[in-house]
């Protein structure tokens, strides 16, 4: 009989989209091998550089993931989200992380042992398709950034971002909240904060509207023909 936690790491590990589609026998030896932690803000989770020892996927909170150059000035490649994962290729190949993950505020995470999950690929197909999907899909998401970054500017970027936080219901109105601050969202758009705030007002004439952290966003077709966002890319902007 699986214990409690085991139990507990199941039901979460069902929940999320890595691990939806295996099979209940492999779920459970997931379970076995999985915990669930707590951390507060800035707590470092891999480090660049080093061999990861756990796959991490967010429940709660937020999770950036930095690079650090030569130069040490350091860039936010990603922020993940409740749902996302990271370090996937790392723990894989069990090579060093080519990004350090770091708490944006405090977060709550399934922590799966990276060596024991490696062991299991070997032995579980329907695992070892999950994970072989979601490595697809954060290559797919590091081609969109890419791509984002040489052929659009920090307007039509933001513009994307934006429309990315809207449901798909057809409105031509959306109202929310930033999921960060603007100086994580600046980070993640690949510029500086002044140059975040001079997209902010281009957009104004698109009908989008600020109020801190609230957006509301008056037109959605205008700031789509605009924006020009990729509809073959459905890779999360997360």
């Amino acid at each position: 009989m699986p214990s409690d936690s085991t139990s507990s790491a199941s039901t979460l590990l069902r929940q999320t989209s890595l691990f939806k589609d295996v099979t209940e026998a492999a779920l459970q030896e997931l379970g076995t091998m999985s915990s669930v932690v707590a951390v507060p803000a800035d707590t470092v989770l891999s480090v660049q550089g080093e061999t990861p020892n756990a796959l991490y996927v967010v429940l709660d909170g937020q999770v950036a993931l930095e690079t650090t150059p030569a130069t040490g000035q350091s860039a936010v490649v990603q922020i993940k989200m409740p749902g996302g994962f990271f370090v996937l290729s790392a723990v894989l190949s069990a090579m060093p992380a080519l990004v350090t993950a770091r708490a944006v505020g405090t977060a709550r995470l399934l922590k799966i042992d990276a060596a024991r999950l490696r062991q299991l690929l070997a032995t579980e197909a329907s695992v070892a398709n999950s994970l072989l999907q979601a490595t697809a899909h954060d290559f797919g998401a590091m081609v969109q950034q890419v791509c984002d970054l040489k052929l659009r500017t920090t307007a039509q970027r933001l513009g994307c971002y934006l429309l990315s936080l809207t449901e798909t219901t057809g409105n031509d109105r959306a109202a929310f909240k930033l999921p960060f601050d603007k100086r994580l969202l600046a980070a993640r758009l690949g510029c500086r904060q002044e140059n975040l705030s001079r997209a902010f007002a281009a957009l104004r004439q698109m009908g989008v509207e600020t109020h801190g952290a609230r957006v509301i966003l008056h037109d959605i077709p205008k700031l789509r023909d605009y924006s020009e966002p990729d509809e073959l890319l459905t890779f999360s902007r997360s």
